[in-house]
């Protein structure tokens, strides 16, 4: 049940807890009524923690009928939105090119921040964006929703639990066609191209995983238009882990969009395999496995939750607000990442194994 306390707020009682307690739910402002941006709406209408506060969009028709399908206001403009809505988090689901510009205007006003991945598209716009927000005392926090996927969760579970021993190889793989629904994907200055808009999502989660990395090197396919769309990556982490990661988004025919994991350990290995649809749109028809295989074991089947990766990240982000803890995915890390992506495409263009220090 949703109680009015004051202009622009809501309150919750929490589940399980009694004698009026409440915690007030944050109201989330998401800016860019695309297809990721729609996904963001549904999620917070989803969240237990969160209120949709308004849907913002420079294109006035098809942003007014998102903001419809997802029911909430809708505005044209930032000033406008602030001037009209109580708004505790900013959700930047815009084009990568204009993550840099919207992080600054929220951290400006005051706003926290989540900003859909890639973070940027350079260290440089990665340390503008960090600092501006410390500056302005809010919360940032880069979106990478791999992390909070039920699937991937399990994978670290079971890492953690020591199930495979000490990792000593791993894999990660994703491929997809083109995006349909979008243009400015092929323009290397707006998206970074595959290497920043796919590749990335696997790079942050071994990342996540193994820590600091001490070199990459990397072969790939540069489209007619300058992106690199199909990059086969290697990184030697400072821990001792090795990976190669795949990425593409130059799939051809009916290829289907697909994901893959593996970690191999001194006592047993991880392995995730999911097959889906044409790019992410079809993912409700994805057939998707994980098992184990422990030394001394038979193969075991991992179950994976049911759960919603966009909702997870907004959830851990609102906790983390509610509870005074710093973001869940450390800036710091971000701009980590985009170091790495950087010093890939330094690889692709150079033929070099680049140095992290």
């Amino acid at each position: 049940m949703k109680n009015v306390t004051e202009k622009g707020s809501c309150a919750r009682l929490k589940k399980g807890q009694c004698g009026g307690y409440h915690f007030f739910m944050k109201r989330i402002a998401i800016i860019g009524a695309g297809y990721v941006g729609k996904l963001h709406g549904d999620a917070v209408n989803k969240s237990p923690r969160a209120e949709l506060a308004a849907l913002v969009d420079a294109s006035a028709e098809p942003g007014k009928r998102a903001a419809d399908e997802l029911g909430c206001p809708f505005y044209t403009d930032m000033a406008e939105l602030f001037a009209r809505e109580n708004v505790d988090i900013v959700n930047i689901c815009l084009p990568s090119f204009l993550h840099e510009r919207f992080v600054l205007l929220a951290a400006e006003h005051g706003k926290h921040v989540i900003c859909e991945k890639p973070f940027a598209l350079s260290p440089e716009s990665a340390r503008r964006m960090k600092e501006a927000c410390e500056k302005a005392g809010v919360v940032l926090m880069a979106a990478q929703v791999v992390r909070y996927m039920s699937e991937y969760r399990e994978i670290r579970r079971l890492i953690e639990q020591g199930r495979a021993g000490n990792i000593r190889m791993a894999f990660a793989a994703r491929l997809s066609q083109h995006p349909n629904w979008t243009s400015w994907h092929r323009d290397p200055e707006k998206s970074g191209g595959g290497l920043f808009d796919l590749h990335l999502h696997d790079i942050d989660y071994l990342y996540s995983l193994f820590g600091k990395v001490a070199s990459v090197s990397a072969v790939g396919w540069k489209s007619p238009t300058g992106c690199w769309n199909h990059v086969v990556s290697s990184l030697c982490f400072a821990n001792g882990v090795r990976a190669a990661a795949e990425g593409s988004m130059e799939m051809t025919g009916d290829y289907p969009f697909s994901a893959a994991f593996r970690a191999v350990g001194d006592r047993g290995t991880i392995e995730y395999r999911l097959s889906a649809g044409f790019n992410i749109e079809n993912l409700a028809a994805a057939q998707s496995s994980l098992f184990l295989f422990e030394e001394g074991k038979k193969p075991e089947q991992i179950g994976i939750p049911p759960g919603d990766g966009f909702q997870a990240e907004i959830d851990a982000f609102v906790e983390a607000l509610e509870q005074g803890r710093p973001s869940p995915i450390d800036p710091a890390d971000s701009l980590d990442v985009i170091r790495i992506i950087d010093a890939l495409r330094n690889s692709l263009e150079t033929g070099k194994t680049i140095a992290l220090t």
